[in-house]
């Protein structure tokens, strides 16, 4: 017998799904609860497809598809998008490039019409490109002095080896991207490009036909026979002992630093119950187990918490703390500590209601706006979770065991074998 409490939720029997000839995905949900509607989507392209030596590449030419195309120059793109209150935005990531565009319902084919111009027709201005590069460099500049983001280069460096995208930042480093030229954007898009296991989500108040005749006008036709098949990443060797990594920032008053190992992708049958034994360990409540320990009771953090980066590779399982320098030491211990618990025992009947209790409840918030629905649509087609993914979520969050969370952390997480990178002033170094 069918749920009623589950017929309002996103499912195969209110979700329209479409896939053109040229193999783009087009998913609609109707909701008239505002008069707005969100686009959102992203097609193949990213850092996965970027030379080594061009690192950056992929997100700079994201960032310069909205500063002009064939039909609009970069003022005319943005003169359309203020003239009628509406929002357009591409970046890029390493599998995917992603866009996200926020209008009202009338003006969905405006907003298709955009990111059709900007997917398909970028111009790459010179000017516009060199001035997006110098805002890339000044930011690169100003982190070369942030302890937190040095530390998380420092642990996909050694977390994954050189020859992995993993390894490298999507945003590209002080060497690389004052070389990428315009004319290595426009040749990269020539070639990455094109409509092929793109995905289009359109969610608001729209009729699921009208929108799907609205995208089919300006992608329908589109092709790049060049555009490449999804590039396989490498194998990863498992971690077999603890590796360390140190990075002086003379000067700093705080020290960071993220430890972990290798996680599971979002496609694995026990990332939910590796999602939930991780709530336990590092975000539920005040940050889980670990906040409570680390922060709360001895009062070695200035925060801590864990995370868990499964998307459509093996992204990391990890812990990160802001400390005293001279908590560094200490503090790695009590992280330790924990990551052993989670891995010895069973979680609490309580712990695990608890996080099943978040889970299921938090969904219907998620849900609540339009780009939230859009944002879960796009995960649900990326990832091939089912169109009844929402309808079967709290089913299938309810029947996780104790013993669920813990084989799924027993199989990733290994206190012997991890990788730990700390960043800060010289004297924090004694725990690497």
């Amino acid at each position: 017998m069918t749920n009623p409490n589950t017929l309002s939720l996103p499912g195969a029997h209110n979700i329209t799904r479409v896939t053109l000839e040229n193999g783009t995905t087009v998913l609609v949900y109707p909701n008239y609860a505002a008069q707005s509607v969100v686009l959102s989507g992203s097609l193949r392209s990213g850092s996965l497809y970027e030379d080594p030596v061009d690192s950056g590449l992929a997100a700079l030419t994201a960032s310069g598809l909205m500063r002009g195309a064939a039909r609009r120059d970069f003022d005319a793109i943005n003169i359309a998008l203020e003239d009628n209150g509406a929002d357009l935005d591409v970046s890029s990531g390493v599998h995917r490039t992603g866009f996200y565009g926020k209008a009202l319902a009338e003006d969905l084919p405006l907003l298709v019409d955009l990111l059709a111009d900007v997917l398909r027709e970028p111009t790459f201005p010179d000017v516009q490109v060199e001035r997006l590069r110098g805002e890339i460099i000044t930011g690169l500049k100003i982190r070369q002095q942030d302890t937190r983001y040095r530390a998380n280069r420092a642990f996909s460096e050694t977390l994954y080896p050189p020859e992995h995208p993993y390894h490298r930042s999507v945003r590209g480093t002080l060497e690389t991207v004052p070389t990428l030229t315009t004319d290595k954007l426009r040749a990269f898009h020539r070639r990455t490009y094109g409509p092929r296991d793109m995905v289009v989500v359109v969610v608001g108040a729209v009729e699921p036909d009208t929108a799907i005749e609205t995208v089919r006008a300006r992608f329908a036709d589109w092709q790049n026979a060049d555009q490449p098949a999804e590039a396989p990443l490498p194998p990863l060797p498992p971690l077999v002992e603890t590796r360390r990594a140190f990075v002086p920032l003379p000067g700093k008053t705080q020290s960071d630093l993220i430890l972990g190992v290798i996680g599971p992708p979002r496609f694995a049958a026990d990332y939910q119950a590796a999602n939930l034994a991780n709530s336990v360990l590092g975000q539920f409540g005040m940050m889980g187990r670990i906040g409570q320990s680390v922060r709360e009771e001895l009062g070695l953090a200035y925060y801590a918490g864990s995370s868990l980066d499964g998307g459509l590779g093996p992204g990391p399982w990890s812990v990160s703390a802001g400390v005293n320098p001279a908590n560094v030491d200490l503090a790695i211990e009590r992280i330790v500590d924990e990551l052993r618990r989670i891995i010895d025992e069973p979680v609490s009947e309580e712990d695990l209601q608890d996080v099943q209790s978040y889970y299921t409840g938090h969904l219907p918030l998620q849900l609540e706006s339009n780009e939230g629905i859009a944002g879960t649509l796009v995960n649900i087609e990326t990832y091939g979770l089912g169109l009844d993914y929402l309808v079967n979520y709290r089913a299938t969050i309810r029947a996780l065991t104790r013993d669920d969370l813990l084989q799924a952390a027993r199989r990733y997480l290994n206190p012997d074998a991890l990788v730990i990178a700390v960043a800060g002033p010289d004297g924090a170094e004694s725990a690497t």
